[in-house]
């Protein structure tokens, strides 16, 4: 049970090693410019496997829970699917449901963990290789995977990393299964927290913030959905940036959101501890560049504002 990229290299990984009765995701929408409906990652995988494919818009639904149960699986392996299941399929399979998930549980249950890591600017993360419960990510842990983040990484770099990681780990899991090794450790409350959707309104810059701030939000909404600003009343994506230490003497008659500098090296934004240099940027139906070129064709004064 899986639906985007990450799910597919899991899939991917399970395909060489085990049998795969069937695959569910999510059942295809409109997608892109011109909203035609597109395959999930999970789903061209399969079909490529030739992997009967079931996409239930309601998993509770009795008929659903009903043709799961008749394909009698030995285990369920879930990666990103984005629907929750009920007990009837939970403790169906001999050994359960087992989660890969893209963060170090008890820290970022939830649907966005990758995302939320990057974005409170975590240094490090990792995947857990879970035996699901009713709960949200609650479920015991069986196997978990550290990484590094590293100081620029974006989201869609570390959810690359993850997704390779999350697949070498299950699969580990699933011999010492056929081993008949098993480990389990309850995971704690303590110190868990939530990692909710993302949604359009988590990606607005807020340059009252730290530069910290600022870049971190950046990093952690790209590719998808992108940070952004709004100048002269029109939308702008901001794809990369820095924090910059400035000289105060610089920067000190500017408000955060405020135009310090704009030329050669980009755009240098007054925020609440200095300074942040916006290097990549999107105007609203452009293409992504740096800001540098933006610039040549559309030139900004200091002292002019984002919002």
């Amino acid at each position: 049970m899986g639906t985007p990229e990450f799910a597919a290299k899991v899939l991917e990984a399970v395909y060489k090693r085990h049998e795969v009765l069937a695959v569910l995701t999510q059942p295809d929408k409109p997608a892109g410019r011109g909203k035609k409906i597109k395959n999930s990652p999970v789903k061209e995988l399969a079909i490529e496997h030739g992997t009967p494919v079931l996409q239930p818009e309601k998993l509770r639904a009795p008929e659903n829970i009903e043709l799961i149960q008749s394909l009698r699986p030995d285990v369920i392996l879930v990666a990103a699917y984005g629907q929750i299941l009920p007990k009837t399929i939970l403790y169906y399979p001999k050994y359960g449901c087992i989660n890969v998930h893209a963060s170090l549980l008890p820290k970022y249950r939830g649907a966005a963990p990758i995302n939320w890591a990057l974005i409170n600017g975590e240094n490090e993360s990792g995947v857990t290789i879970m035996q699901m419960d009713a709960g949200i990510d609650t479920g015991d842990m069986i196997l978990q995977r550290r990484v590094p983040i590293h100081p620029e990484e974006t989201c869609g770099e570390l959810y690359s990393r993850l997704a390779e990681l999350g697949a070498e780990a299950l699969i580990e899991v699933l011999e010492d299964i056929e081993a008949k090794i098993s480990f389990r450790k309850p995971q704690s409350s303590e110190g868990s927290s939530y990692a909710p959707m993302i949604s359009a309104q988590t990606g607005r810059l807020d340059w009252s913030k730290t530069g910290r701030e600022i870049v971190c939000l950046i990093r952690g909404l790209n590719p998808s959905p992108g940070a952004y600003t709004f100048y002269e009343g029109s939308m702008m994506k901001i794809w990369k940036a820095k924090e910059i230490e400035s000289a105060f003497e610089k920067y000190k008659n500017f408000k955060p959101g405020e135009i310090i500098e704009a030329g050669k090296e980009g755009i240098l934004i007054r925020v609440k501890d200095g300074s942040a240099l916006l290097e990549t940027v999107q105007a609203k139906g452009g293409k992504i560049m740096p800001s540098a070129d933006y610039l040549r064709g559309h030139p900004m004064k200091p002292g002019t504002r984002f919002d």
